[in-house]
């Protein structure tokens, strides 16, 4: 009988699940492994929110490998350790992984490569499980990598992407290889309230319904703060419920302007993985440093970190975050803006932050997102600023996004959400809402003398 490993990481589904296929194809039985590894914890990224989502995840890939004759093996400690003796255990001459981009995946692919070479085992690793085009196959002549994403997006769409994959029909495992309870969210505190459940089965009826409705709108409601037009994808995406590839295939065959908005989206995950996988670094470093000498203001911190700076859009979208785990993409943008260049405060604060909280907190896109922010990523126009006023009155006209996050301004009509201190005093004297904690003209200078840019 030959077996092999299939080593789940960020692809915890079996519909269009290469890592999964290849070794039910080619095994005679196959060992589902996860292991939770204490080394993520030790780096700060085992947050709450995810924890309670990944807790979701693993249960659904377990009932769905079970509804195939098989059962989902959780083990806990170093990854290579684990996976090593569950070779011992059952065998194994073969494991099969996902390709990461971070530094950690690649530390650990050298890991286990080595490693399961002493036992006598094989490991293999898959390209286009993550990612819809892997990093590396779409590059610049000369170069490791695009460091820009327009001209990368007209190679990655000529590119193509690889046919999605059918879920097997039948996964056998080898009797006797035991493992862990599955963890439970009910067991995972400090979770966000509005946190919503994981899982493939949950994703994929997220899918259809959004490539049967709302998509058709994306192209123009996307940045629509009130109107939540985006599909929420994103978290089932990051833990690999959902397969990139298959997201892209079945959004061309639904086609219009929509569908070609939310494929660019997708072109831009792979962007930022791509730019990772050449530059690791970049997760903590300065893609292109410009010399800041950033501000460390603990008050302005704390007030952005609470949704209390005194603009309301901004405290808005922070507010979303701290109650679901989530913020809408135009929020994410115009916050992080405001914290790195009306603030100037590191744009490594709000990463963390973020990572803290998101349950779709991801190494490459939210490190690289905020670096384009910030002016120190791949952003071609490094020192623009977002203004939260003009921001409010354009994404959200109606101030509705602003009265549904920061309810002290709920009883302002219209867009007077957006400008409270244009109340009289008495009115404003009621709202237990702070003032702004910087003029944004003022800090629009400050920004400009840090960076230079006191004569353009």
């Amino acid at each position: 009988m030959s077996t092999a490993v299939v080593l789940f990481t960020s692809d915890l589904r079996v519909h269009d699940q290469p890592v999964l296929h290849a070794a039910t194809a080619g095994h005679d039985e196959v060992v589902p492994l996860f292991v939770a590894d204490p080394g993520i914890a030790g780096a700060g990224f085992d947050a709450p929110n995810r924890r309670a989502f990944l807790a979701d995840c693993l249960a659904a890939l377990d009932t769905a490998l079970r509804e195939r004759g098989g059962r989902l093996v959780v083990r806990r400690g170093d990854p290579v350790e684990q996976v090593c003796r569950v070779v011992r255990e059952s065998g194994a001459r073969h494991v099969h992984v996902a390709a990461g981009v971070s530094a950690y995946a690649g530390r650990r692919e050298e890991r286990l490569r080595t490693e399961l070479a002493r036992a006598g085992a094989d490991l293999t690793v898959h390209d286009a499980v993550v990612t819809a085009v892997p990093p590396g196959q779409v590059v610049p002549a000369g170069k490791d990598h695009f460091a820009v994403f327009t001209p990368y997006f007209r190679r990655w769409e000529e590119t193509g992407t690889r046919a999605a994959l059918a879920a097997p029909r039948v996964v056998r495992v080898p009797e006797g290889i035991t493992g862990e309870p599955l963890p439970e969210r009910s067991a995972v505190r400090g979770v966000s309230p509005g946190v919503v459940r994981g899982g493939e089965a949950l994703a994929r009826e997220r899918l259809t319904a959004w490539l049967s409705g709302r998509m058709e709108s994306y192209e123009e409601r996307h940045d629509d703060l009130a109107g939540d037009a985006t599909s929420r994808l994103s978290p089932y995406l990051h833990f690999g419920c959902l397969s990139a590839v298959e997201l892209v295939r079945r959004a061309r065959r639904r086609g219009g302007v929509g569908a070609e908005a939310f494929v660019r989206q997708l072109a831009w995950r792979d962007f930022h993985h791509q730019v990772l996988a050449a530059r690791p670094a970049a997760a903590w470093s300065d893609y292109r440093s410009r010399g800041d000498r950033w501000r460390t203001d603990e008050k302005e911190i704390a007030a952005w970190r609470e949704g209390r700076t005194g603009y309301p859009v901004v405290d808005a979208a922070m507010r979303q975050l701290l109650h679901e785990g989530w913020m809408h993409n135009r929020g994410r943008l115009l916050v992080a803006s405001f914290l790195t260049k009306t603030l100037y405060v590191d744009w490594r604060v709000g990463a963390r932050h973020f990572l803290d909280l998101l349950v779709d907190g991801d190494v490459a896109n939210n490190q690289l997102n905020w670096q384009w922010c910030a002016g120190t990523g791949t952003d071609t126009r490094p020192n623009r600023v977002l203004n939260p006023l003009i921001q409010g009155k354009r994404f959200d006209p109606r101030g509705d996004y602003v009265r549904r996050w920061v309810p002290e301004l709920a009883g302002l009509s219209g867009a007077s959400a957006h400008r409270p201190w244009r109340l009289d005093e008495r009115d404003r004297a009621r709202l237990d809402y702070p003032h702004p904690v910087v003029d944004l003209a003022e800090g629009k200078e400050r920004f400009a003398r840090a960076r230079g840019l006191d004569a353009t």
